[in-house]
Parts: C-alpha cells; structure tokens; sequence
C-alpha cells in the first residue's frame, strides 16, 4: 500500500523546526500587545459571497486561487484566501464597532490555489494587524511600526519599505481614464489576464507580474500625480510621521497591492534575500471595506506578514538559529532507577515552567544523551545503580559538560526542588 503524503502546496511543521514557529508567533503577539491590539480569531471557512464582496471579483484570489465548495445544503462555503474580510464580518456581526475604535491582531492559516513555488504554499499562514475608526495618518504609522519592529527584532535589517498612495473614490475615477489612455492603444500587446482586465479594473493591470506587460506597466502614469488634495494631504502626513519615527522608506507609485478594497496608503516591506518574489509584509488602508460588507463608513487599516516567507528571510539574512537550550532530560539507567525517578520527573513538570525531557528505555547513556540533544535539552539528570546506593543524584550541565551531586532525599517533590534551583 503507497503511503499517503501531505496535499501538493502543503508541509508539516514539527521539531526543531516548530520551535521558530512558536517563537515567531510569540513575538508577534508581544509586539502587537505592546501597541494595544487584541487579538481575534475567525473561522478557517466563511460564506463565498463575503470573499467576492470584500477582496473584489476582479482580484485573481477571487478569479483564480479560492478553495470553494458546496457544503451538504447546498451552500457555497470557501476556505479563506486572506483574513481582513472574515475580520470585518466579525466586527458587523458582534456589533464591536459600537464600542469604539478596534485594534485587532490574528495569526493563522489561509489559503489560495497557486503554483507552490519558494514561501508560497496552498496552505499558508499569516499575522496581521488591522485599525479600524481612525481615519488619520496616524493609524497607518501605527501599523507600519509594528512590522518594522518584528523585522527589526529578527535583524533583517536590509528590508526596505516602499509606500504608495492608491487614491479613494473621489480621485481614482480621473487615474482610471488616465490608465486606460495609456493602455487601451495597446491592447492587443498585452497579456491575456491583462486585456480581460482593461476594460474592468485597468488598475489590476499594474499588478501584473508578466514579463509581457513590463514594458507598458512601467511607463504608465501614477495615482501620486492624481490625487485630490485630501489625499494628497493624508499621504504627506504619513511621510512626515515615519520621519519623525525615524523609519526610512521609498515612495514607490508601482504598489498597488493585490487586492480591490484598499484606498490612500498602501505599503510593502522588499527583501532581496529569496529573490524576485521579495515582499516580506504589505498592507495599506481600506477605508469602504466595512461600508462594502453592510456596514456603517469605517476606516481601516492593516498589513499581512506570511510566516513561512518570514522565516525564510530571516535564514537567508541572520542564518538558521536553534533557540536556547531549555530544560531537563531524566536518564534512567535501570529498572530500580526507572522506579525512583518517574515520581521525581513528575514532581518537576508540577513545579517548574521549563520541559522536562524522559525517555525510559534502556539504552547507554551515550544514546540518552544523543536524545537530549536533539530534545535542546540545557540540563541532564541521570540515576543509575550507583546513585541509589549513594543516595544521590547527578546533575549534567550539557553545555560546560560538568557534573555535580545532589543529595537524593526521601521526598520526589524535595529532589525537584533541589534541581530546580541548582538549574535556577
């Protein structure tokens, strides 16, 4: 019988590798709860029509990438392909919206159907952050803050971020006419994704990826020259406060983001570090996502930072670090041994917050010490004949490789105290 094997475009995480993971993921909260946001977790499926409404049915999420199906009545049900709309659908549906502003942060799974390829997976994952009732400039500084804060933490620190202004409803309408004078004489010189989405979203167009469409993206006009004075307004103060932060960055007029709702700001973090496909995080503002999903006129604003192209990067950049040695590996080197430390072993796990480590074969001490390393372990306990009959008990410092004793009294709970304090 052939093995069965994970989904095409799908991976499993597990040890060492989770490790990073669970540090990642760690300090994405700590830093999100450092600026007051909370965090929300929506379900991994929602209503078809929510993704079609909210990231906009000229986006090739919506066209091309979405896992939809029909559930048992009939319903048409899609494995999220990002997580900003199921967000909002909260927000309505709950009524948080009444409380006031919303700072909210998410981590988890998300996905799209595309070619698996370096960072990209079917099934991928994602922290983001998303503002929502502040219509200032401040709020996007917020957001951009936080990301480049998570970045400056895992040391990357050649990633460069690129702002752009996308407009809003009272000004893209005159960058849309300009667009399509530009494009529409060459039509038939264009893509095929792209002639579809001429007469639709000429704006899709520039976020083309396709080597034929190069030439004409890069000479067409941009939205920075289109701005009405409100927008033009929003996007000098949020240059001014990533000044005054001291955050450097590139205006770059070619951002547009792959998705329909966002207005005004837009961003992206660039590394060069795993090639062309550089984008480390994005987000912007998207100020009529909440009107567009039934809501009342809210503004917005977030960014997206996959996982596994972040983990990726920081290999690339700072090189692959285990983290520190945690911990306690029991060794027990006989059956009368086995006896006497499964009870001192559990005494540990009641009283200290580090791993304690067993395995109770019986094996050479070379090989339990083999397992310690690979568990991370900082610290080996080892009981064997020879400590029972001298009531003790040996403690190894598995980095200097030294040895002392420790007294091996009556009570378990005693014996965990005494090792507990001596790893202190």
């Amino acid at each position: 019988m052939n093995p069965i094997s994970a989904p095409r475009g799908t991976r499993d995480v597990y040890p060492p590798e989770s490790a990073r993971w669970n540090r990642l993921e760690a300090d994405c909260r700590d830093i999100a709860q450092r600026f007051g946001y909370g965090e929300i977790r929506t379900p991994i499926f929602e209503a078809t029509e929510l993704f079609r409404r909210g990231v906009g049915e000229t986006t090739d999420i919506v066209e091309k990438e979405m896992y939809t199906f029909l559930d048992k009545a009939g319903r048409s049900m899609t494995l999220r392909p990002e997580l900003t709309a199921g967000v909002v659908r909260a927000l309505l549906e709950h009524k948080l919206l009444a409380q006031g502003a919303q700072r909210l942060y998410y981590i988890g799974p998300f996905f799209r159907y595309e070619r698996p390829q370096a960072g990209r997976y079917r099934q991928a994952h994602q922290f983001g952050v998303e503002c929502f009732g502040v219509p200032g400039a401040e709020a996007d500084v917020e957001v951009i803050q936080i990301a480049a804060m998570l970045i400056a933490r895992y040391g990357i620190g050649e990633a460069a971020l690129n702002i752009n202004s996308v407009g809003d409803p009272v000004c893209r309408p005159r960058y849309r006419e300009a667009l399509l004078a530009h494009f529409r004489p060459h039509a038939a010189e264009l893509s095929t994704d792209s002639q579809r989405r001429l007469e639709r979203n000429p704006l899709r167009i520039l976020d083309s990826k396709d080597p034929q469409d190069a030439s004409f993206v890069a000479t067409a006009p941009t939205m920075i020259e289109h701005l009405c004075d409100d927008c033009r307004a929003h996007f000098d103060a949020l240059r001014r406060y990533l000044d005054a932060l001291g955050l450097t960055y590139e205006v770059n007029p070619r951002i547009v983001r792959g998705l329909d709702y966002y207005t005004r700001t837009v961003f992206e973090f660039v590394s060069s570090a795993i090639g062309s496909q550089g984008t480390v995080c994005g987000g912007g503002r998207y100020d009529g996502l909440v009107a567009e999903l039934g809501g009342p006129p809210t503004p917005g604003v977030g960014f997206g930072l996959g996982l596994e192209r972040f983990l990726m990067v920081v290999e690339k950049v700072a090189g692959e670090h285990l983290p520190p040695r945690r911990g306690i590996q029991a060794i027990a080197l006989g059956e009368a041994a086995r006896e006497r430390l499964i009870a001192i072993v559990g005494a540990l796990r009641e009283r200290s917050a580090e791993p304690a480590f067993a395995d109770w074969q019986d094996r050479k001490l070379t090989a339990h010490f083999k397992t310690a390393d690979r568990n991370n372990a900082r610290w080996a306990v080892i009981l064997g004949d020879q400590e029972l009959a001298q009531d003790q008990i040996v403690l190894r410092d598995l980095l200097a490789r030294e040895d002392r004793q420790l007294p091996l009294v009556a009570s378990a709970a005693e014996v965990a105290r005494l090792l507990v304090e001596a790893t202190g």
